[in-house]
């Protein structure tokens, strides 16, 4: 058995490698490591803070009761969420209560049989690389040693106070306060349709909308762990019903947030639904042209180009990383950072935890739509009107295991003169093989960092030259021997 850590944490099939047994071993090395950091940092005297929450997933909770036995018996306080909670918030209380980390049982947008662990620092962003390294060697270690996860039954260490349940969601609602102009929210009387897609988003979009004064219906808010047998995850292909109840019920904006609630999708009034890529375009020329800040721009290898040409018309910087948004957060711990995404939907701004937060950015998206007095659609095709127009695709393929630096150089190798009748101008290889064209269009190919899955990603300026480019990344995936 293998446990490794992928973008965002070690995800498996439950009941399959998702054990109890293994959620302790990998619970262990958790609080090895996190021990090892506090006496590093000089903040060991007495026992250390550690902040454990979970998703609505099947099992999450006793997951989560299993990772804190476990935290406790090492010598460490736990605090333990009562109900199951959004990342990003199970995030936010790691730095508010001083903890020196945190634990989320969660697979995030994952298919309802997988579930979950992510790790996180101290500042509430994702932990190094180094530190989940270092986790999976202490896994390894202890299981080639035949050496038992240390472990205190939770009513034992609840009594003793090791253990204490909390709710995290006032605490993390007053720190939203101070993000979000919930005054225009609340001017502008908005109907705003919530879809909580049976994730641990459930109840906390709707109040904090509620709160600035929005007409809210809220639907797929009850618990169910199996999702009702959708993946939790806010693309168009998962959010029909959200997409025919905004149009049909008059709403002025849909909001949809995944499993976890850290990644955000949205639907306009005509039904139409709103990515990413657009919801950080929309949300960038926001903060800048409305609120008057500034700060760099960061996005990940498969986000749109639309936020190159915004922050080269903005004079702002600009960083491309790889996907996952532990890079995001080095960035935005490092510098000034105004916003930061990727194509997935997970989005932070300045100001907030490095961390994507979709609870943040439905919030965000709802001021700026009331701000404007306008639909999202009708802002971006204000936008599109002077950056040029912008079309965007994904298609995903599920794979057998390969090697990813041969998949990679065999793309470099064969790396064409021009894709979609448009001529190449460079290619990177920061996550996978992206080949950008000389009119801002691109094609990336590059496998999932959680899931046997191939991804092929295009954007262009019509929808003819997203799938031809599309049709021609799949030919040199086969061509590479995927």
């Amino acid at each position: 058995m293998s446990i490794t850590f992928g973008t965002d944490g070690w995800r498996a099939v439950i009941s399959d490698e998702f054990t109890f047994a293994n959620v302790r071993y990998v619970a262990q090395a958790i609080a090895e490591v996190l021990l090892e950091n506090a006496v590093a940092r000089n903040s060991a005297q007495g026992r250390p803070l550690a902040v454990v929450g979970f998703d609505t997933r099947f099992l999450s909770d006793r997951y989560a009761r299993a990772v804190s036995e476990v935290l406790a018996a090492n010598g460490l306080n736990v605090a333990l969420a009562k109900a199951d909670a959004p990342t990003p918030v199970v995030s936010f209380a790691i730095p508010n209560l001083g903890a020196i980390g945190g634990v989320m049982i969660t697979a995030s947008h994952n298919p309802p049989r997988y579930n979950g662990i992510k790790l996180k620092s101290a500042h509430g962003g994702s932990a190094t690389v180094a530190d989940t390294k270092r986790v999976e060697a202490r896994i390894t270690e202890a299981l080639a040693a035949g050496r038992e996860p240390q472990r205190m039954e939770l009513d034992d260490a609840l009594s003793q106070g090791l253990v204490t349940r909390f709710d995290p969601f006032d605490a993390y609602a007053t720190h939203l306060r101070g993000l979000i102009d919930l005054e225009t929210i609340r001017r502008a009387k908005l109907r705003v349709a919530v879809d909580a897609m049976y994730g641990a988003g459930r109840g906390y979009l709707r109040r904090l909308l509620e709160e600035a004064g929005c007409d809210v219906t809220e639907i797929r808010g009850e618990m169910n762990p199996g999702f009702n047998g959708i993946h939790p995850e806010p693309i168009a292909k998962h959010l029909e019903p959200l997409m025919e109840l905004v149009p049909g019920g008059g709403f002025d904006l849909g909001l949809a947030t995944d499993g976890d609630a850290d990644r955000i999708g949205a639907v306009g009034p005509t039904g139409r639904f709103i990515d990413p890529h657009c919801i950080m375009t929309l949300a960038l020329r926001h903060l800048v042209e409305t609120r008057a800040l500034r700060g760099s721009v960061v996005k990940t290898v498969s986000t749109t180009q639309m936020l190159n040409r915004l922050a080269r018309q903005y004079n702002l910087p600009l960083h491309e990383t790889p996907v996952g948004f532990n890079y995001i957060g080095d960035l935005m711990m490092a510098e000034d950072v105004l916003i930061g995404g990727e194509e997935s939907g997970g989005i932070s701004i300045k100001g907030h935890i490095p961390e994507g937060d979709g609870v943040l950015m439905g919030l965000l998206l709802t001021e700026l739509v009331a701000a404007n007095g306008k639909s999202p659609e009708v802002m971006l095709e204000d936008i599109m009107g002077e950056i040029g127009h912008f079309e965007y695709a994904r298609n995903d393929f599920k794979v057998k295991p390969f090697e990813k630096k041969s998949l990679v150089s065999s793309l470099v190798s064969m790396a064409p003169s021009s894709l979609g009748g448009i001529a190449l101008q460079s290619v990177n290889t920061r996550d996978g093989v992206k080949y950008l064209l000389t009119d801002d269009s691109w094609l990336l190919i590059r496998p999932s960092g959680t899931e046997p899955v191939l991804r092929v990603y295009a954007e262009a300026h019509t929808l003819a030259t997203v799938h031809a480019l599309l049709c021609e990344g799949r030919a040199l995936a086969d061509a590479a021997g995927v």
